[in-house]
């Protein structure tokens, strides 16, 4: 296979074309980095991703962690993956120069991270929550908690969690039971069950920071009575070093239909009443915390999503290209040699539907990063408050779109492959079980949909969904400077101003307080809107490729020809359909509201 994670093409497109990462390093922050930098960082990361993290994939995959004597056992090949990972510094790839960090923006730390996604989603996963936990520690941890746990988590040496879901609730973390009671040191005693914790157990650090969320005893019901508590698997002394082994205990292992390399663990805390954990942030704020490390993981999640895509389009592109099969409808006599079966018009159908679906993923993946480097890094406050009030708009899509629609493509990978799709010995059925994770854990599509209507379109006075109307308009103007682009310019246009009619509708219901009816369909509309961010941003991938082809450059011909063409698919076959999703939301459908449990 020439490119099994990602096309090194493509990504260059969108890093130095389509979102100038260049620019970046005209801010003081990352004045030390060029070009040059930028290219060997995401070199490291392809050669490490696919010398130690791609070889044992397929391994994790068939030998999940196993619960031996109180603790998750993995296979050796996942610690030296973690180890050159930590030691190459992507661990800390954004983080400070003096920190020991690359001091890399966010969009190139995110554009070496989705080499180790695509590579081994598995694996990958025991990095990416440490990073998580330690952001969380470093934005609201006391001084102390800094140097007890963030230092170790940067230095690698302690590894991260996040404890939200427990068995009775589920996503609905209002209703936790875990408890945390004071004790005379200042310090807490938690008491209660966590279920599917990522990273839960493991022997690749030297100990694990969990971050649990749980309820004082003199807590408000609800959301507004969760605090957030640092409490690690073995106690740190004073001088840093390890203590005896925390009240915190390994029940089990969830066994997944995919991520099998990842531990899925029940953990039990405080069963003998000792468990000791450490308040982050002020009581009953815990969940205002967490969101900062439950939104990164989103962005996260949703990236992991569009690698899984990524490599199973990758791979079943070379297998039609290599598989011969059959002869084109014209073609009757059967003395005549088999074509691949990339010439076969349905199996193009089904390559560009997954081209589509991955690089338009993709780029608003490395799109949301560049936004979160305005955030922190802009030339003024104006667009750092932009850039937040965008990126914070476009998460639920950033999450969800990805993990329905790169979802598909690993489902047309395997119908490209025929039968061999459907077996173990080739790697597209565990993409597709390892994606199919994804439209669940960090919210579900339905939670997704309902943050997006229900509050994330009208927060601060509707400031982000405007901005988003503004940039998609521009971008239609671009286009107009290219006579070619008119017949995908306009189906964006057209969708925009239908999503802008129905979107004001449902609002302006809600504001009347008739919430169910207008969340109703909130799945639909997340589809719709989806799909017109989606468009957006190929058509201005197709402005770049109209101004690349301009530039003459013989050998990229082909490729900008591709993106074209997979714009026009996407812009001429994919976003007209959301019409009829529009058309259920204007008419306030209620067949599913109006549904009886006695119906069923």
């Amino acid at each position: 296979m020439s490119e099994t994670l990602l096309s090194a093409r493509n990504l260059a497109f969108e890093l130095y074309e389509v979102l100038d990462a260049e620019a970046l390093t005209q801010r003081p922050r990352f004045a030390e980095h060029n070009r040059e930098t930028f290219d060997a960082a995401l070199s490291t990361a392809r050669s490490i991703a696919e010398k130690y993290f791609a070889p044992h994939n397929r391994k994790g995959d068939e030998h999940e962690p196993r619960y031996e004597n109180g603790e998750a056992v993995l296979i050796p090949e996942v610690k030296p993956a973690v180890d050159a990972f930590l030691e190459a510094g992507f661990l800390n790839a954004s983080r400070d120069f003096e920190a020991g960090g690359m001091q890399l923006p966010t969009l190139l730390s995110q554009a070496c991270f989705a080499h180790f996604q695509a590579a081994n989603a598995g694996t990958t996963a025991y990095p990416f929550l440490t990073m998580g936990a330690a952001n969380l520690i470093e934005s609201f941890g006391s001084d102390e908690q800094k140097r007890l746990f963030l230092q170790p988590m940067i230095d690698g040496r302690f590894f991260g969690t996040m404890a939200l879901t427990e068995p009775h609730a589920g996503s609905s973390l209002a209703d936790i039971r875990t408890r945390a009671e004071p004790a005379d040191d200042g310090s807490y005693r938690l008491r209660g069950n966590k279920i599917f914790i990522s990273g839960g157990d493991h022997s690749l650090s030297e100990n694990i920071v969990h971050m649990v969320l749980a309820k004082l005893p003199d807590a408000p019901p609800g959301v507004k009575g969760i605090s957030l508590f640092i409490v690690p698997k073995f106690l740190v002394n004073a001088d840093g070093s390890l203590g005896p082994r925390n009240d915190v205990l390994l029940a089990g292992l969830f066994h997944k239909m995919g991520w099998r390399g990842t531990t899925s663990t029940a953990l039990n805390f405080g069963d003998n009443g000792q468990c000791v954990g450490y308040l982050v942030g002020k009581p009953h704020q815990g969940l205002a915390c967490m969101f900062q490390m439950m939104n990164e993981a989103r962005i996260g999640v949703g990236m992991g999503a569009v690698m899984l895509g990524y490599a199973g389009y990758l791979y079943s592109l070379e297998y039609a290209r290599q598989r011969p099969q059959g002869r084109l409808p014209d073609n009757k006599d059967p003395a005549t040699a088999a074509v691949p079966i990339i010439n076969h018009s349905d199996v193009k159908r089904m390559l560009l539907t997954q081209k589509a679906y991955v690089e338009g993923a993709f780029d608003l993946g490395l799109y949301a990063a560049r936004l979160f480097d305005d955030s922190q890094s802009g030339e003024s406050a104006t667009l750092r408050q932009q850039a937040h009030e965008l990126l914070d708009l476009l998460t639920p899509i950033v999450k969800s779109w990805p993990s329905e629609f790169c979802l598909k493509a690993n489902e047309l990978a395997i119908q490209i492959l025929g039968g061999h799709g459907y077996t173990r010995e080739y790697p597209v059925e565990q993409y597709y079980r390892d994606n199919r994770l994804n439209p669940i854990h960090e919210g579900t599509h339905g939670i997704q949909s309902l943050d997006l209507l229900g509050r994330k379109l009208a927060q601060n006075g509707g400031a982000g969904l405007k901005q988003l109307v503004r940039l998609i308009a521009t971008t239609c103007k671009h286009a107009q400077q290219h006579s070619s682009l008119d017949r995908l310019r306009v189906p964006l246009e057209q969708l925009l101003m239908r999503l802008q009619e129905v979107t004001l509708g449902l609002l302006d219901d809600l504001g009347q307080g008739q919430v169910n009816a207008a969340l109703a369909n909130s799945a639909l509309y997340l589809k719709a809107f989806g799909h017109c961010v989606i468009g957006w941003r190929w058509l201005e991938q197709a402005v770049r490729a109209e101004q690349g082809l301009a530039g003459g450059n013989p050998a990229d011909r082909d490729f900008y020809l591709g993106k074209l063409q997979a714009a026009r698919y996407f812009l001429t076959w994919e976003v007209p359909g959301c019409h009829n999703e529009l058309a259920l939301l204007a008419a306030r459908d209620d067949t599913c509201l109006s549904m009886h449990d006695e119906w069923f």
